[in-house]
């Protein structure tokens, strides 16, 4: 009689997780047409802005720091934004194409592949994050300091994290990649009700309001660190407790569908 196969080791566990964050990031060697849009994005974004309104920062009440330095933070956010969301299509596509049911006969637990398709996109994340970061550098940004980086690089991937989690619980919903305005409209409109464009004094109405309750804005805060002010505790922990808020509630839809 054969022996049943454990679905609940620790060895089992990491073994999906790993194969499934090998076979995103293969997804980017194998159809980099397919990424490129996502990465070159926030770019455009950034360099656009600063093109258009790049005067901005001489308003009254903006600050010491140019508008170039104060966007490029929005736009890392929209990167892991733009990766969460590719995220949740490309798990409808799977569905559509009936790969994902065989993968839930895999041995291990249901969370484990959800853990192995939000880990990807905690790192297919930092390729539109490096691309941007380079650009900005060449453009005339300051560099942050290291410190701003170690801050800032798990506050963006765990971003993407809790956006793929919440792109991943549509697919579960809808399971189709006709999901995908749903998904990108997530991102976009968390990060569009934020201080994004502009310091929190200068917010007005409604924003200002829904700027102040919104998540997203305190991790802004902790991404921005470094480009505008110095890196503090105070920035900080908001940050991290907003990201951990933000995965554990996104994480339970996702996990409720799988179920």
């Amino acid at each position: 009689m054969s022996r049943p196969i454990p679905r609940s080791g620790l060895r089992v566990q990491l073994a999906v997780v790993a194969a499934l964050v090998r076979r995103a990031l293969n997804e980017i060697t194998r159809v980099p047409g397919a990424a490129i849009p996502g990465v070159i994005a926030p770019t455009i974004f950034v360099v656009g802005l600063s093109s258009v309104f790049g005067q901005a920062d001489r308003l009254e009440g903006f600050g010491p720091v140019d508008f170039t330095t104060f966007v490029v933070p929005v736009g890392f956010l929209q990167a892991a934004g733009f990766t969460g969301a590719a995220t949740g299509v490309n798990l409808a596509r799977d569905i559509e194409r009936g790969w994902f049911d065989r993968l839930l006969l895999c041995p291990a637990p249901r969370l484990t592949v959800l853990a192995g398709v939000v880990a990807s996109a905690a790192l297919r994340c930092l390729l539109p994050v490096t691309f941007l970061f380079v650009v900005a550098m060449l453009i005339g940004v300051d560099f942050p300091g290291v410190d701003a980086v170690v801050v800032a690089l798990p506050l963006i991937a765990g971003l993407a994290s809790a956006l793929a989690c919440f792109s991943v619980a549509l697919a579960l919903r809808f399971r189709t990649q006709q999901a995908a305005p749903l998904m990108q409209m997530g991102s976009f409109v968390g990060v569009l009700f934020t201080p994004a464009y502009a310091p929190p004094e200068l917010l007005a109405g409604w924003l200002a309001v829904v700027a102040g309750v919104n998540p997203v804005s305190r991790i802004l805060a902790g991404v921005r660190q470094g480009f505008v002010g110095d890196v503090s505790w105070a920035e900080t922990w908001p940050a991290l407790l907003a990201v951990a808020g933000l995965i554990l509630a996104f994480g339970a839809l996702a996990a409720r569908g799988l179920r």
